[in-house]
């Protein structure tokens, strides 16, 4: 009887001990960008395929864009490890919204995987904005660029925006890898 009676009260105390030791709380609002300091080659290799296959069946016509987003003065590293997230969110947020576009059925079965990818590490990016610097303001390199990606959006075709997209994914992945450095990207 003893033993029935110990058991629940052992596991009460185990429970709320290891509750103090690791807080659920912080568990939960952690930010680890670890996974994307070194990009699976499956990865690159399926946005690789993907950005060959779209040189291949889109007009070069469509792919010349007014305003050059991702011909910057400035380099990711430059940047405060805030805005890099900042940045690398927008960028992904972009990229992602221009992969969810209607095209030929072959072309989407190729942006399935990069797509799946590339929402991922947005959601990622969110959480740790969130977690780690919900309040941050953009620097002045950073909020001219944002302002470009906006009047981008507005004054662009959606094929030169998708062609700016795509054809910079690489771009965008040496970025968010740079933001998953943190301090150590240079």
């Amino acid at each position: 009887m003893l033993c029935l009676s110990f058991t629940p009260l052992l596991a009460l105390v185990l429970g709320a001990s290891l509750g103090a030791a690791f807080p659920w709380d912080a568990l939960k609002k952690s930010c680890s960008l670890s996974k994307y300091q070194f990009l699976m080659p499956l990865e690159l290799k399926a946005v690789q395929k993907m950005k060959d296959q779209f040189e291949e069946i889109t007009p070069l016509s469509d792919r010349k864009c007014n305003i050059r987003l991702f011909h910057r003065k400035w380099n990711t590293a430059e940047l405060s490890v805030p805005d890099r997230v900042m940045l690398v969110e927008a960028e992904l947020d972009f990229a992602t919204a221009m992969l969810g576009l209607p095209t030929i059925p072959r072309f989407t079965k190729m942006r399935q995987r990069p797509l799946a990818f590339l929402t991922q590490a947005r959601e990622d990016l969110r959480g740790c904005m969130a977690t780690e610097a919900p309040s941050h303001q953009p620097s002045g390199k950073l909020r001219h660029w944002l302002q470009k990606l906006q009047t981008a959006k507005k004054t662009e075709t959606a094929g030169c925006l998708e062609a700016s997209a795509i054809l910079h994914l690489f771009q965008v992945l040496n970025d968010l890898r740079c933001t998953a450095l943190r301090e150590q990207c240079t």
